[in-house]
């Protein structure tokens, strides 16, 4: 039973109705069956129950009715809400966060996506630790929200789970170490990082794919890739760019996943251009551009030049509503991952953003120093180049981190 509130009156660009059909999304990609939908406009959420009296009584009767032995709200609860709620309903009652996080143990593929969702687990199950969760960790192994760090860790008193936080943590500054010596390196390699963006299950592993011939997995499931995903490309012009993937967003993202995948997700503050992808078939899909945007604002890169892929295009029923879904976006390019329709189009649009990282270079290299020429080209945009009598002369855009080893040729 899915089971949503939204204060009456409240400046909130998704309706009620919206977020529950996507909190069915995520029950699915979870596993579990929605047999039920329940939503309240309240003047104020009911601290001991989230919902009103009436309503609890209400998912009570309906219990019975539909049989249902799991309870999912829409927001999250605290640890009073769901003991109260579990107490009344007597079934098992979970929040957004617990099945997000129930969803990331499923798709975590790397050591580091492991250790970030253990962590966020693990933090949010401390102060929610009941006998009802011990119970069903006996029993019903496997059980959603009860999958990661392992069932029977419900068990082990909090000494222990904050032992565990403090080791979790601690393993993570090394990976989060290990990640900025990574992007160091990159940087002193010079080329620059294009990061893809946008709301989860919007086509961003399928856009990777398309322009580097990747192997991610792609699936029409919220969540479907987790791990962050680099992969070199180039562009019309010849410059060489990485193209990072990285994990969706999407509304109501809990604070503790924000911070565990925080060196993750650092990967977008690093980034020269932001390639923030769409689903223009999507209903919601101007609430789900502003639920990134909102993100982006939070982790601090929402000042990076950006890209918009209007994706999914080929599902669009005629082409009057592909107009309608640019006009929405006048700086988007319309695309089809799946079909590689208009990715010309989106490389030249991203080569045009990263010129704006860049700065307006003439210089004129030594004949002996050819290699600051190749790099130029490499890594830049060359839009003149002439040969003298002592070397060549360049003019064009370079990004800003490789200036210093063209100041002795600067015209």
């Amino acid at each position: 039973m899915l089971v949503g509130a939204q204060l009456k009156g409240a400046d909130n660009p998704w309706s009620l109705e919206d977020s529950l059909d996507e909190l069915a999304a995520l029950a699915d990609t979870a596993g579990v069956q929605v047999v039920g939908q329940a939503m309240q406009h309240v003047d104020s959420i009911n601290p001991a129950t989230f919902v009103g009296k009436g309503k609890v009584e209400e998912l009570r009767d309906l219990r019975a009715e539909l049989a249902y032995d799991l309870a999912i709200f829409d927001d999250e609860l605290s640890p009073r809400q769901i003991r109260n709620l579990e107490d009344a309903l007597d079934v098992t009652v979970l929040d957004r966060t617990a099945l997000i996080l129930d969803i990331f143990a499923q798709h975590a593929r790397t050591r580091e996506g492991a250790l970030q969702v253990e962590l966020a687990q693990y933090e949010y199950r401390l102060p929610r630790l009941t006998r009802r969760w011990t119970h069903l960790s006996r029993q019903a192994v496997g059980g959603v929200g009860l999958r990661g760090p392992g069932e029977t860790q419900l068990e082990v008193d909090r000494r222990e789970i904050r032992e565990r936080i403090t080791a979790l943590k601690a393993e993570l500054e090394k990976v989060r170490a290990h990640r900025a010596l990574y992007r160091q390196q990159r940087k002193q390699e010079g080329l620059p990082v294009v990061a893809i963006v946008g709301y989860t299950n919007a086509g961003k592993s399928t856009l990777l794919n398309a322009l580097s011939n990747a192997d991610v997995l792609a699936e029409d499931r919220l969540f479907a890739t987790l791990d962050p995903t680099t992969r070199r490309i180039t562009l019309p012009g010849g410059t060489e760019v990485l193209l990072t993937d990285t994990v969706g967003f999407i509304q109501k993202l809990p604070t503790s996943l924000v911070a565990a995948f925080r060196a993750t997700l650092e990967e977008t503050t690093d980034a020269e251009v932001l390639l923030h992808v769409v689903d223009v078939t999507h209903p919601n899909a101007v609430q789900q551009a502003q639920t990134v945007e909102h993100v982006l604002r939070e982790l601090h890169a929402d000042r990076r030049p950006m890209v918009i892929a209007l994706n999914k295009i080929d599902l669009l029923p005629d082409p009057e509503a592909a107009a309608q879904a640019a006009a929405r976006y006048p700086h988007g390019v319309a695309v089809s991952a799946a079909q590689g329709l208009g990715l010309e189009q989106l490389l030249a649009r991203l080569e045009l953003a990263l010129a704006e990282s860049m700065v307006w270079l003439v210089v004129e290299i030594p004949y002996q120093e050819n290699a600051l020429v190749a790099q130029f080209h490499k890594h830049g945009l060359v839009e003149k180049e002439d040969y003298g009598d002592t070397g060549t002369r360049v003019e064009g855009y370079l990004p800003q981190r490789l200036v210093p080893a063209y100041r002795h040729c600067i015209v």
